[in-house]
């Protein structure tokens, strides 16, 4: 297949719940959405997420610009990454570079798939299984807190993920005590500290939240500080997560060899798109490392279901209402759709809804 033409959209999508974090408020989804048409009559598509709005037009702009370049050229996810690479490597692939190059690479895979009539984790040698999830939660308060844990305990989650931060380590523990109250002790709950903290801070909270039966504490501190996360991971006995803030595999392999985790959770677009996860699949395994995944669902279930060392796929529905087909959840797990690619495809009239 031949790349005709790559489209790029910018929409800003609303939350059920804002995503709201001990350094700021995530109110909406800005995405940017991509289609990349081929002389054989297949699209791929895929998305990123900006965070901020501010970020929609540079980040769509920046792809659209892309698209001349990658024009004519055969749509073989490998060698457009090697292009790429090569045409940022005095720039530097990373930030929004990296961001837009990890959507062309999801949009490519999804549609080599296509061509083969395949669902992308088939194409990758694996089998669409059930995907173990767990329901991520914001720093709501209390009241909050339990109605979504609660409410994710009835929809199947065995594991739910709530951000914490607050101004006293009281408020931390009372929040996690009355989701605990609620939902029993055979739920797993996830802490979040959004890298809110100072590293003596992170120890101080820490300890007493280990006696909370908390499954893993994440960046607890400012994530590029690997030696931090590495003191932090000694003084506790609580697992340490971090990961969806590395920007390509170099910034994984830095963490891991620093010892600042005990855990892995890349995001599909910052790790550098399905070529940039299975690398970091391989890393991982290699180092024995239980590896889940931040946001882009869509695409993370079939990437999960070929990780030698899949722990839980993060459920997060940025995309869903733009999506024709949002993505299944059933007992807590994802169901990897039987359709052709990624099985991401656009609800059109929710995206002139949302169009910026």
């Amino acid at each position: 297949m031949i790349i005709t033409a790559l489209t790029a959209r910018a929409v800003n999508v609303p939350l059920e719940y804002p995503v709201r974090t001990s350094v700021g408020t995530v109110a909406t989804a800005p995405l940017v959405l991509i289609d990349i048409a081929t002389d054989a009559g297949i699209v791929g598509r895929a998305y990123v997420f900006t965070y901020t709005p501010l970020a929609l037009a540079a980040t769509r702009d920046l792809l659209i610009a892309l698209g001349t370049v990658l024009a004519g050229q055969p749509a073989v996810p490998a060698d457009i990454d090697r292009v790429l690479e090569g045409r940022f490597r005095l720039l530097g692939a990373t930030g929004l570079v990296r961001m837009a190059m990890a959507g062309i690479d999801m949009a490519l895979w999804d549609a080599a798939a296509q061509r083969l009539g395949v669902p992308l984790v088939e194409m990758l040698g694996g089998t669409r299984r059930p995907i173990p999830a767990y329901d991520s939660h914001s720093m709501d308060g209390e009241a909050l807190a339990v109605e979504r844990a609660v409410r994710a305990v009835g929809q199947g989650f065995s594991t739910l993920k709530t951000k914490i931060g607050y101004a006293t380590l009281a408020e931390d523990i009372r929040v996690i005590r009355a989701i605990r109250a609620a939902i029993g002790e055979d739920v797993q709950i996830l802490v979040d500290y959004n890298q809110s903290l100072s590293v003596p801070e992170a120890i101080r909270r820490g300890k007493p939240l280990e006696a909370e039966g908390i499954a893993w504490i994440e960046e607890p501190t400012r994530q590029e500080d690997y030696q931090g996360h590495a003191r932090i991971r000694q003084a506790l006995t609580l697992p340490v997560q971090m990961g969806e803030n590395w920007f390509g595999i170099d910034e994984m392999t830095k963490a891991l060899d620093a010892g600042a985790t005990d855990l892995a959770m890349p995001d599909a677009m910052k790790i550098g798109g399905v070529t940039g996860w299975l690398r970091a699949a391989a890393l991982a395994h290699s180092r024995g490392i239980p590896m889940s995944s931040h946001i882009f669902q869509e695409v993370s279930c079939h990437l999960m279901a070929v990780t030698p060392t899949a722990h839980l796929l993060e459920r997060m529905d940025l995309a869903g209402p733009i999506l024709a087909h949002p993505l299944p959840f059933e007992a807590g797990c994802a169901v990897i759709p039987d359709r052709p690619g990624t099985g991401i495809d656009w609800n059109e009239a929710a995206i002139a809804r949302y169009a910026v």
